[in-house]
C-alpha cells in the first residue's frame, strides 16, 4: 500500500461521526471520508493524486516521505545552557560522551 502513496503511512479509523477517515499520517491534511474503510482508502488515493498534481502545477516538488529519505544520523539542537550543563555533568558521571548520553536518552524515549 505504501507504494500507492509513495512511502507515506496510511491511517484508517472510524471518527466521532461514524465516518471512516483515511489519511496520510505524515501529511494529515491529505485525507478522505467515506462510509467504509475501502471507500475511504479509494478516496484517499484520489486525494493524493490531486495533491501531487497541485504540487507540480505550482512548480513545487512532491514531498518525499520520511520513510524514503536518507538520514545522516546527525542533527543540531539548541537547548537551555543549564540543561546543557546538567547533561554534560550526567554524562561525565556515567563515563559517557555527551553525544552518547543524549543518544541513549532519545533511544529510551522513542519506539
Amino acid at each position: 500500500m505504501s507504494d500507492k502513496f509513495d512511502g507515506y503511512t496510511v491511517e484508517i479509523f472510524l471518527d466521532e461521526d461514524d465516518d471512516w477517515l483515511a489519511r496520510l499520517e505524515e501529511m494529515p491534511s491529505i485525507s478522505a471520508f467515506a462510509d467504509s474503510p475501502e471507500k475511504a482508502l479509494a478516496e484517499l488515493e484520489v486525494a493524493w493524486e490531486l495533491a501531487k498534481e497541485s504540487y507540480l502545477a505550482n512548480g513545487e516538488e512532491i514531498p518525499t516521505a520520511p520513510s524514503r529519505r536518507k538520514y545522516s544520523g546527525q542533527f543540531n539542537i539548541r537547548i537551555d545552557k543549564r540543561l546543557h550543563r546538567a547533561l554534560a555533568i550526567e554524562a561525565a558521571r556515567a563515563g559517557l560522551s555527551l553525544n552518547a548520553l543524549v543518544a541513549k536518552k532519545l533511544a529510551e524515549s522513542s519506539i
